[in-house]
């Protein structure tokens, strides 16, 4: 359904993207921020799901900052690579290409971001320094950044047996952000993603349902 494209940045350097649009005239646009893996087939997915949801989907390729074309297996290797690439990265400069993905599809309407993992706590940031309507999608890095004030709605996703999110981090969400929604499930870490042991697929879809809802209420709505 997608294509890769250039991405011009806030940095005077391209970086790719994966580009999805719907049949019709599109209800909104979503950034989807990748998980520590890269924008691999998964992302894509993902993306390419979006738009059959009406919504022009860009998948920034955040790594190409670092190294051209990254996309990394869902193993130790991988989890070692791709969580020393996010460090290198870090999430100031993220956020950036998230501003630069809006703008390059801001002709779809109102923009929005999910995003997964690493993503979810880029999508938050998203919310709360771009004023993009935003859905975090577990995202372990959120703490430190509850305490800045949102521009934008934000709606989070957790699961319950995610030993890298315990229930007191959660529940700081709440007690920090208590006008935003917060969801759990019993679920893993990764209950989303549609590869591996740690999908749930009641929970992810939802997850997905609720994650719907919100972009048909901030994005198409508020067209």
């Amino acid at each position: 359904m997608g294509q890769t494209i250039n991405l011009n940045t806030t940095r005077m350097q391209c970086i790719g993207a994966y580009l999805a649009k719907p049949a019709g005239k599109p209800k909104g646009g979503i950034v989807v921020i990748q998980e520590i893996f890269g924008v691999n087939d998964h992302i894509r997915r993902v993306a390419d799901g979006f738009a059959e949801a009406g919504y022009t989907a860009i998948a920034p390729s955040f790594f190409d900052h670092l190294e051209t074309g990254v996309e990394l297996g869902y193993n130790e290797e991988g989890y070692t690579r791709g969580k020393a690439l996010v460090t290198e990265l870090g999430l100031d400069r993220a956020v950036e290409d998230v501003a630069s993905a809006a703008e390059a599809i801001s002709s779809a309407g109102r923009i929005g971001t999910v995003g997964y993992c690493w993503g979810g706590t880029v999508a938050m940031l998203a919310a709360m320094r771009l004023g993009l309507p935003s859905v975090s999608y577990y995202g372990a890095r959120n703490v430190p950044f509850l305490g800045e004030k949102p521009k934008a709605p934000v709606m989070f996703h957790f699961g319950e047996k995610d030993k890298s999110i315990p229930p007191e981090m959660v529940e700081k969400h709440r007690q920090m952000l208590p006008q935003m929604d917060v969801f759990t499930y019993p679920a893993d870490h990764a209950f989303n993603r549609d590869v591996g042991a740690q999908y749930d697929e009641a929970s992810a879809k939802l997850a997905y349902s609720r994650t719907l809802a919100f972009f048909e209420k901030h994005l198409a709505q508020g067209a």
